[in-house]
């Protein structure tokens, strides 16, 4: 049974991935080159250690200003999240998540800082009994440690949560700690190759979490 719903942040609760991507993008393509999706694909919902800007640097054989870009990257970046929202379907989950009685979480390769300030500014940082972030592990995802500290953070085993992913990397993670998964892919992720998982919607927007959730149960 379904106790918990543990969420990922970065693509999943807000599009900063697509922003992201477009951005780095535009810069490659001021400079006659480009950032394919297929390799920035692999680094998504992880902290691979890949440098597009170095990757950039690479494929030109010329030496750039990273400074300069990666102020560039960050001024576009920050410019186009201000006006930003949830995606759609997001906080209708969380109010039925809360409705029902589910205990709610967060899992995010990303920082803390980056996750609570975001989540504040949408006005949802008070739905999550429990955040765990980079901050708290050693290995991010595909490593599943951080959905087993968040279902130990809500009091709840592993089997009894439903994690909602967004990236290759996150929905591996989810498997691999026990839980039920369902991949809500954007843009930038929904052509990457995922692992197994239990549902794929397009949008939370496009069922009602009762109905996904009676939809995972009744397959057990």
């Amino acid at each position: 049974m379904i106790n918990a719903v543990i969420f990922d942040f970065d693509g999943l609760i807000f599009d900063t991935e697509s922003h992201e991507y477009n951005v780095l993008n535009e810069i490659f393509q001021e400079h006659g080159s480009e950032l394919p999706l297929p390799v920035w694909g692999k680094v998504i919902g992880t902290q691979a250690g890949f440098k597009p800007l170095l990757y950039l640097e690479e494929q030109l054989g010329e030496k750039l200003d990273q400074d300069m870009l990666e102020k560039l990257l960050n001024e576009r970046f920050q410019e186009r999240l201000k006006n930003e929202g949830p995606l759609p379907g997001v906080v209708e989950y969380l109010k039925a998540a809360k409705e029902s009685g589910l205990k709610i979480g967060l899992a995010s390769s990303s920082t803390y800082e980056w996750v609570s300030s975001h989540l504040k500014n949408l006005c949802l940082f008070d739905y999550f009994e429990c955040i765990r972030t980079s901050d708290d592990v050693e290995e991010v995802k595909p490593n599943p440690s951080l959905y087993l500290k968040a279902a130990s953070c809500l009091g709840v085993e592993p089997e009894e949560c439903l994690v909602f992913e967004d990236s290759a990397n996150g929905a591996l993670a989810a498997k691999r700690a026990g839980m039920y998964c369902v991949i809500v892919p954007n843009e930038v992720t929904k052509d990457l190759n995922f692992c197994e998982v239990d549902d794929r919607i397009d949008s939370m927007a496009v069922i009602e979490l009762k109905q996904l959730i009676a939809k995972i149960e009744n397959r057990t």
